[in-house]
């Protein structure tokens, strides 16, 4: 009976997988959101690429799943909109935040590490072995990436 109910009040909306929708909307209003920010930087060409065309481009390809997605949701069927858990988004925001802070006092040696264990926390099958391994081999990846290979002055130890 209640799968009966649902489906009778998805019908009535035309959007046959909420999930997929609300997905959609969010990503097209953030992608919306990363346009506008990224509006003032010169885009450049693409022999000389400016600093405004990664992001927009970005923006603009985030957009465009989330158009997809929001279109396939009147298309094919697809779960309905469940309860909303704040654990994920408020562990992933504060890995984030934490690692905002603590990049420029710190390094990226503790922050990165820091902040992808703090964000692991988000998962309910969280495991501190797997955490840790994971974020010292993705700082060690990130430290080669941008410090020596990219060149970019980022501070891999910066209390020293």
């Amino acid at each position: 009976m209640a799968n009966q109910d649902e489906q009778a009040g998805r019908a009535g909306s035309g959007i046959r997988a909420q999930q997929d929708f609300v997905a959609g909307l969010f990503l097209a209003v953030i992608a919306l959101f990363a346009i506008w920010q990224a509006s003032d930087m010169p885009l450049g060409t693409l022999r000389a690429m400016g600093p405004g065309m990664l992001p927009r481009a970005v923006a603009v390809m985030v957009g465009l799943g989330g158009v997809i997605l929001m279109v396939s949701s009147f298309l094919e069927e697809g779960p309905a909109l469940e309860r909303f858990h704040w654990r994920g988004p408020l562990f992933i925001l504060g890995g984030i935040l934490l690692f905002a802070l603590t990049i420029r006092t710190a390094g990226l040696i503790v922050a990165g590490p820091l902040s992808m264990i703090f964000g692991s926390l988000a998962s309910d099958e969280f495991n501190w072995k797997e955490a840790a391994i994971f974020a010292v081999a993705l700082t060690a990846i990130c430290i080669v990436l941008f410090k020596f290979a990219l060149g970019l002055p980022i501070p891999v130890i910066a209390f020293m």
